[in-house]
C-alpha cells in the first residue's frame, strides 16, 4: 500500500502545515485517498516542540549575551563587530517566532491571527535571510582584514563609517526578497477539514507552480548559496593566508575557520538538498507514497538542523575568541556583585572588577583595533 504512486491531484497527500513548500490546492478524487501522512504529523507533534523550545532557549540567551556585550561593555571598533550585533539582532528576531511553530506542531493547526500568520511568517523569512547574509559580510570582512592586510586599514576605516548603511542595506534586501512570504501566506482551513493553517496559498495565481518555484529559489539563492561561495571564497584564501603567516595563534586562528564551515555546511547542506528535491518534485505525478513520507521525516529533521545555527552563531563568531570570552566573564561577575550588593554593605565589587578589567583589556588591545575575531 505504501508503494502506491501518488496521484498529484490528491490533496491530502499534502495536508500537513509542515510542508509549506509542496502543499497544492487540488480536488481529490475519490478512492485516491491512500496515502496518508498522519504518522509523520505524530512525530512532528512529539519531536518538533521540543527542539523549536531548545533553539529558542538557547538561541535567547546566546545572542543577548552578544547584544548586552556590545551594548554595555565592548565598542563596535569593526565591522565584523556591527556584522555581529546585527545577526544577533536578526537571530533573536528569528527564534522569537519559534513558540509559534511549536505551538503550531504540537496542537496540529494554525490557532492564532491571520494578521499574525503573516506577521511570524514573514519575521521568520527576513531574519533568518538576513542571518545568511551577514555570514556572507563577516566572511568578507574577514578576507580583507587578513588577507588584504596592508590595505585594509584605509578601506576597513572608510566602510566602517559607513556600517550602518551597509547593514541597512542588508535588512532592506532581506525584506524585498521575503516580501512574497507576507503576501502569500494566510490563514485558510483546507478542503474538507475545519483545521486551521498558516501556509502560503497561491489559488488566486495564473501558474502557482512558478511562484511556488520563484519563492524557493529565492530562500535557495539568499539562504544558501550566496553565503556558502563567500565563505568557501573568503575562507580559503584565510586559511591559506594564516598557514604562510608567523604567528604563534595561527594554529588556533585556522581550527576556528574550519569550524565555521564545518558547522554552516554540517547544519544547512541537508535541509537545502530537501528543497532543492522538493522544487524538483513539484507538478510531477505518479509519486510513491514511501519517498513523500521519507521526505515530511527528513524534512522536520533537517529543519531543525538548519535553526540550530543560529545557536552557535554566538559561540562561534564571538564567545570562541579570548577578548569576547573575557567579556562574558566580566558580565557574570557584574551580575553576581548585584546580586551580593543587595546583601552585603561592602565596596561594590562590580566598580573593582570593571576597573581591573578595563585596565587588562587596555593592554591587551593597545594598537590592535583591527584583531581578527578569529583571535584566540
Amino acid at each position: 500500500m505504501d508503494e502506491k504512486p501518488m496521484n498529484s491531484n490528491n490533496s491530502e497527500y499534502f495536508m500537513d502545515y509542515s510542508e509549506s513548500v509542496t502543499a497544492m490546492y487540488y480536488t481529490p478524487d475519490e478512492g485516491d485517498l491512500l496515502c496518508s501522512l498522519e504518522e509523520v504529523r505524530q512525530f512532528s507533534r512529539m519531536f518538533v516542540p521540543i527542539a523549536y523550545s531548545l533553539i529558542c532557549v538557547f538561541g535567547l540567551l546566546g545572542n543577548i549575551l552578544v547584544v548586552i556585550t556590545f551594548a554595555f561593555y565592548k565598542k563596535a571598533k569593526s565591522m565584523t563587530d556591527v556584522y555581529l550585533f546585527n545577526m544577533a539582532i536578526a537571530d533573536i528576531l528569528f527564534v522569537l517566532t519559534l513558540p509559534f511553530w511549536a505551538v503550531t506542531h504540537a496542537t496540529g493547526a494554525w490557532t492564532f491571527s491571520n494578521a499574525l500568520c503573516k506577521l511570524m511568517k514573514g519575521i521568520y523569512a527576513v531574519n533568518f535571510n538576513c542571518g545568511m547574509l551577514l555570514l556572507a559580510c563577516i566572511s568578507m570582512d574577514r578576507y580583507i582584514a587578513i588577507v588584504q592586510a596592508t590595505k585594509s586599514f584605509w578601506f576597513r576605516s572608510r566602510t566602517l563609517a559607513h556600517s550602518t548603511i551597509i547593514c541597512l542595506l542588508v535588512w532592506v534586501l532581506s525584506l524585498i526578497i521575503s516580501s512574497p512570504t507576507f503576501v502569500f501566506n494566510q490563514k485558510y482551513n483546507t478542503q474538507g477539514s475545519k483545521t486551521y493553517i498558516c501556509e502560503p496559498k497561491y489559488a488566486g495565481e495564473s501558474d502557482p507552480i512558478v511562484w511556488k518555484l520563484l519563492v524557493l529559489g529565492l530562500q535557495l539563492l539568499f539562504g544558501f548559496f550566496i553565503p556558502l561561495v563567500f565563505m568557501v571564497f573568503c575562507y580559503t584564501f584565510i586559511v591559506k593566508t594564516l598557514v604562510q603567516a608567523q604567528n604563534s595563534k595561527r594554529h588556533r586562528a585556522i581550527r576556528v575557520v574550519i569550524a565555521v564551515v564545518l558547522v554552516f555546511l554540517t547544519c544547512q547542506i541537508p535541509h537545502n538538498i530537501i528543497l532543492l528535491m522538493t522544487a524538483a518534485n513539484l507538478g510531477r505525478i505518479n509519486r510513491m507514497c514511501s519517498t513523500e513520507k521519507l521526505m515530511a521525516y527528513t524534512k522536520n529533521v533537517t529543519e531543525v538542523l538548519a535553526f540550530l545555527h543560529c545557536c552557535l552563531n554566538p559561540v562561534l563568531y564571538a564567545f570562541i575568541g579570548q577578548r569576547f570570552r573575557n567579556y562574558f566573564l566580566k558580565i557574570m561577575k557584574d551580575v553576581w556583585c548585584v546580586r551580593r550588593k543587595h546583601k552585603t554593605l561592602s565596596l561594590p565589587c562590580a566598580r573593582v572588577n570593571s576597573e581591573a578589567f578595563v585596565s587588562r583589556q587596555t593592554s591587551e588591545t593597545i594598537g590592535n583595533d583591527n584583531a581578527s575575531s578569529f583571535t584566540m
